[in-house]
C-alpha cells in the first residue's frame, strides 16, 4: 500500500484547528458555516473547529431543494446551519450569471415542474419543501450577474 495513502489523514488533521466541548455544560445545537474561500468552522456538543478545505469545495456545489438545483453557472459561496432539538435553519448564498428577474424565474418554473409549491413574494421566491419546510430564495443585482440568499427552515 503506498505510504502517502496512510499519512494522508494525519495531514488533514494536523491543518484542523479542533478543541473538545465540554458535553455537561454544552447545549444540543448544532452549527457549521463555510465561506468562499473554503474556511469551514463547527461547534458540536462534543467538539468545536475550523478547518480549511479548497474553495472548489464551494464553488463546486451540488445543491438542490426537492430536485430543483442552481441556475446553471452558478456558484455557491457559502453556507451555515444551525440545528436544534426541534428545528433547524439553513442560510446558503450563491452568485449567478443571469439578472435577478431571470433567477428567480428561473426559480418559479422550476419548481412549478417539479410540483413544489412556490411563488414569487416581492423581490423573493418563498415556498415549501414537498416535506413541509418553508424556503426564500432572494436575490439582487451584481456587478456579474446576480447574488443570492436562499433560506430554508425546517421543524423537525
Amino acid at each position: 500500500m503506498n505510504r502517502s495513502v496512510l499519512l494522508m489523514p494525519v495531514a488533514l488533521l494536523a491543518g484542523c484547528n479542533v478543541q473538545s466541548s465540554n458535553p455537561a455544560n454544552a447545549d444540543e445545537n448544532v452549527t457549521i458555516s463555510a465561506d468562499e474561500g473554503g474556511n469551514v468552522a463547527f461547534n458540536l456538543p462534543f467538539v468545536k473547529g475550523q478547518v480549511k478545505v479548497p474553495s472548489r469545495f464551494m464553488h463546486n456545489g451540488d445543491f438542490d431543494i426537492d430536485g430543483v438545483k442552481l441556475m446553471p453557472g452558478s456558484q455557491v459561496t457559502g453556507f451555515s446551519v444551525f440545528a436544534k432539538d426541534k428545528g433547524s435553519t439553513l442560510n446558503m448564498t450563491f452568485t449567478a450569471p443571469a439578472s435577478p428577474d431571470a433567477v428567480r424565474s428561473y426559480f418559479v418554473d422550476q419548481f412549478k415542474q417539479k410540483g413544489v409549491e412556490a411563488a414569487l413574494a416581492g423581490d423573493a421566491v418563498s415556498g415549501k419543501t414537498k416535506d413541509g419546510s418553508a424556503f426564500t430564495i432572494q436575490h439582487g443585482a451584481a456587478a456579474s450577474g446576480s447574488n443570492g440568499t436562499i433560506v430554508i427552515q425546517s421543524k423537525d
